[in-house]
């Protein structure tokens, strides 16, 4: 089953205080090419995604995969706590402006805890201790329906991809079987053609050997016959379905024999010598390029 390059999937997890969102994208490349971007200080994390990316069946094989990963906590995870110093400044400051009010004769309100508490420095807010020793197997656990529904997805488009290059090998076959019926209908002229060359040169040469000039003719028919090229078009038909009934990656091989198929066309069209032919093999060579333009998201 044919399996695309590209794909999407996001997610979202949560366990104690920790909150995390997954975001997995993918597209075309020539190899597997795994991009992370995951916090450091969870150790084990990195390895352990990429191992699982990394797995055969149940990850990708080519493409260039970029997965993001942003973990945050509640703010509830906060503690305060008394910066005893800085009180100490504070209080002693305070004492100070009581004393200067004194002398002046000036009665100051007392203070109160509620007063000197907002004051800056007197709390620091500082996180609190939390155990984080399981979210590694959290987030690990976490990652496993995310890759599923990527990997899902890539199984869909590739799907979908299948039924467009069975639509475009169909159009292959109906026009190597148009430009069959245009060789065969070429074939009479082809013959004319040829006696009337032979006639010319017996004309314009005399006392040349018509046997040999004959036969170079003849070379010449056979250079210009096309039947070898539709055979061999027949043939990678026939094997490019059976890759697309295949399991596992099969795009390189859909590659190097969608190249084939436009050599072949390319052959035709050079020795077609006919408008029918030149135009059957033309259509051809336009489908093999959008057949080309899907393979290359063929896993």
């Amino acid at each position: 089953m044919a399996r695309s390059m590209t794909a999407f999937s996001t997610a979202q997890g949560q366990a104690g205080s920790f909150h995390w969102t997954w975001e997995i994208r993918s597209v075309n490349a020539k190899g597997l090419d795994l991009r992370l971007r995951v916090p450091d200080w969870i150790a084990g994390l990195e390895a352990g995604l990429r191992k699982r990316l990394g797995q055969g069946e149940t990850g990708p094989a080519r493409g260039n995969v970029t997965l993001n990963l942003r973990v945050s906590r509640d703010e509830a995870a906060t503690a305060l706590t008394l910066n005893s110093a800085q009180l100490s400044a504070v209080l002693e400051a305070l004492a100070d402006v009581e004393k200067a009010a004194a002398v002046r004769g000036l009665t100051l309100a007392p203070s109160r805890a509620a007063d000197l508490l907002p004051l800056r420095g007197v709390l620091d807010t500082v996180a609190a201790e939390v155990d984080s020793s399981g979210l590694l197997g959290d987030l690990l656990a976490d990652f496993d329906p995310v890759l599923a529904d990527f990997m899902e997805m890539r199984d869909r488009e590739g799907a979908a991809i299948a039924e467009v290059l069975l639509a475009q090998l169909a159009r292959i076959e109906a026009l190597i079987a148009e430009a069959e019926r245009a060789a065969k209908a070429r074939a009479p002229k082809t013959a004319d053609a040829i006696r009337i060359a032979l006639n010319r040169v017996l004309e314009t040469l005399p006392g040349q050997d018509p046997q040999r000039i004959a036969q170079e003719l003849a070379i010449i028919a056979i250079k210009s016959d096309v039947t070898e090229e539709l055979d061999r078009l027949g043939v990678h038909v026939v094997a490019a379905r059976e890759l697309l009934a295949e399991t596992g990656p099969i795009g390189r091989k859909l590659d190097f024999l969608s190249q084939e198929f436009n050599r072949e066309a390319n052959t035709l069209c050079a020795k077609s010598q006919d408008s029918a032919l030149s135009a059957a093999g033309l259509e051809m060579k336009a489908v093999i390029d959008q057949m080309r333009e899907q393979v290359q998201n063929i896993e």
